[in-house]
Order: structure tokens, then sequence, then C-alpha cells
């Protein structure tokens, strides 16, 4: 199935947020978004074409999504998209596929530090409740719509883990 535009998928079309360790330059994001739109056009799961859609938030988030009610993501095929993810990161030199940061707002800037880093900015008052986070864990485009992705540390996982 052809690609679709992020914003015609369902609430409930299955989610892959990739960070980048920084934002992609302009060279760089045409780079990444070709190379997303070329896999994400021939995606398949079981020989059955999937119906997805791409999206690139502040030069440093890539979204991945598929719709799921015709044809839904197999356990290979989300590997083949981690597979590509990873290999684009290694030709770019940019790290595009870890959860593992904490990545928040500093001022306007998108901020990423390791959770250790992140707990010591809890622990100075650096950062607070109300610091604005990213949950990159989110699956779903609709919690992306309902504001579950970019929001203040006290709404979401972060306010657990680090406070």
């Amino acid at each position: 199935m052809p690609r679709v535009s992020f914003d015609s998928l369902p609430p409930d079309a299955r989610l892959w947020i990739f960070a980048s360790e920084r934002p992609l330059s302009s060279t760089e994001r045409v780079r990444v978004l070709d190379e997303v739109d070329a896999f994400i056009e021939q995606w398949a799961a079981h020989d059955l074409p999937l119906t997805t859609a791409r999206d690139l938030r502040y030069d440093q988030f890539i979204f991945v999504a598929v719709d799921e009610r015709s044809a839904g993501a197999s356990g290979c095929s989300i590997d083949a998209l981690v597979r590509r993810m990873k290999a684009l990161q290694t030709e770019l030199g940019i790290e595009l596929v870890n959860q593992a940061p904490v990545l928040y707002r500093d001022g306007s800037a998108v901020a990423r530090v390791s959770r250790e880093r992140f707990a010591a900015l809890v622990e100075s008052g650096s950062v607070n409740q109300e610091t604005v986070v990213f949950d990159n864990t989110l699956t779903s485009v609709g919690a992306v719509r309902d504001g579950s992705w970019e929001l203040p540390a006290a709404g979401s996982w972060h306010s657990l883990a680090f406070f």
C-alpha cells in the first residue's frame, strides 16, 4: 500500500519513535526521510503490504507508524524496521536507535542526557516535575495526539522514575 500522511492515520495506529542524538542537518533530514520513505513504501508483513506513515518532529524525532486495521506489523517486519534504522545510524554516524537517554526541553532546545545525568539534574533542582519531557516509549499515534508525548514530567513515566 502506498504511504499515507501521518495525520490521516487512526488513533490506534501502532507507532515507533526514533530519537536522533541531536537535530539533523538539512542534508541528514533529506537522507533520513528518503530512506524511511523507501523502506515503509515496500514494508510488508507476511507478504501483506502495510499502510504506513512517517513524520519528523523538531528535526530530531522520527515517527514511523502502521495502521494495523488491514494488516498488522509482525515481529519479523518490526525487526526489519529496526535493522534499517540501525543501518542508517551507522551510515550517518548519528545514533537513532537508543531508548535509554532522556530527552527533555531545556528552554527552547531539546536536550538529551543519560538517565544518570537526568537523575543528577533532578537532585540539583535543574529539572523538576514541570520540565517538559519526551516519552518515546509511546506505541500509538493517538497517544501523541492526546499530548502524552511532549508533556511535563509530572504526567509521564519520568515522574515515577526520577521524582
